[in-house]
Formats: C-alpha cells, sequence, structure tokens
C-alpha cells in the first residue's frame, strides 16, 4: 500500500473530499501524516477529526534548505511514498524536490499554464479580470520550476459573469479532491 504525506498551509478544504473518495474507491493508498508550516492550519484539524496523524513544523529562524532537510527526513522517518500538497504555501527547495523526484504532486487552482505562479484567491482574481469563460484546477508532478511540472489531471468548470472570487473558487475547490484522487491512482 502506498503511503502519503499531505502537505498544507490552509484549511485543505480538498482534502475531506479527497479522503472521502480514496475511502470510497477502496485504492490501495492512504493518507498516512498531515503536516503543516502553519500552527493554526485547519487541515490539521480535518486530520485530527479523520484520525490521521499529523504534525506542524515550525519553519521559524530556519533556511528554506534547513526547513525541507527537517521535512524529508520526518518524511522517511514515517516510511512515506509520496508527498501530496494542498494548499500549501511554501516553494520547496531545489533539494526536496531532487530527493522526492516524481514523488510530489500539487493542485493548483486554474488550468495550467495559465496563471501558473499565482496562489489561492489571486489565481481567480486573475480568472475573473481576464475574460475567459472557462477554468479548473490541475493536478501536477512537483519539478524545481514552480507550477511547471507535467500535468497529470485537469479538471474544468465554467466562469460566469456573475462570479465572484468566492463563488469560482468553491466551484474550483469542489474539482480538487476529485483530481487528487484521480492522480493518486495513476502513481506507480
Amino acid at each position: 500500500m502506498k503511503r502519503f504525506a499531505v502537505l498544507g498551509s490552509t484549511r485543505g478544504t480538498s482534502f475531506s473530499t479527497m479522503l472521502h473518495l480514496m475511502q470510497e474507491k477502496n485504492i490501495a493508498s492512504q493518507i498516512s501524516l498531515v503536516l503543516s508550516n502553519k500552527i493554526d492550519a485547519g487541515i490539521l484539524e480535518k486530520a485530527k477529526q479523520a484520525g490521521i496523524e499529523y504534525d506542524f513544523l515550525d519553519p521559524k529562524n530556519l533556511s528554506r534548505e534547513i526547513y525541507d532537510e527537517t521535512l524529508s527526513e520526518f518524511l522517511l522517518s514515517k516510511e512515506i511514498d509520496y508527498v501530496v500538497l494542498i494548499g500549501y504555501m511554501r516553494i520547496l527547495s531545489q533539494s526536496f524536490v531532487a530527493k522526492w523526484q516524481h514523488k510530489i504532486i500539487n493542485v493548483h487552482p486554474s488550468l495550467l499554464p495559465n496563471f501558473a505562479g499565482l496562489m489561492n484567491e489571486a489565481v481567480h482574481q486573475a480568472v475573473l479580470h481576464s475574460g475567459i469563460k472557462e477554468t479548473g484546477c490541475t493536478v501536477h508532478l512537483v519539478t524545481e520550476q514552480v507550477d511547471e511540472g507535467p500535468i497529470l489531471i485537469q479538471k474544468k468548470c465554467a466562469v460566469f459573469t456573475n462570479d465572484t472570487v468566492e463563488s469560482l473558487k468553491a466551484r474550483v475547490q469542489a474539482l480538487e479532491g476529485i483530481a487528487l484522487v484521480e492522480a493518486i491512482e495513476k502513481l506507480p
């Protein structure tokens, strides 16, 4: 069974959907650990409620490289096979990405390559300002170039003329958990 760790800095809205679908589909993978760089991240409470091991790793006074080295050692000590980024608001170091090459997936709230490099509500604001009629989410392998890794899954939804950042974000987030599970199923 493949063991996954989730890294998140936010509420982890798509985390619950992902967990539910993984159980429903009975896939040969499990979320074994949830880690955050934010002590008050909502994703930690979701992990607690689901009975999944969780922890906070404090980045204070640590360089990105030292923090990521500590993170990697922790993941290896827990026998993690893959890493899933859900609302993780840190750019991973090149050494971390190299060590976990082809083992990290990220969900991005747009149809990459559109709006690569933007995060969270900035993505949805940019979508609304662009005038495009379709958006969605992308699950991709993480590489050293932000939001440029090979695409595993994309899910699409319409952009409506009366959309707000909040309404569009909610519709895209509804797709993210589904896309993550489909991507997990594709991993070797």
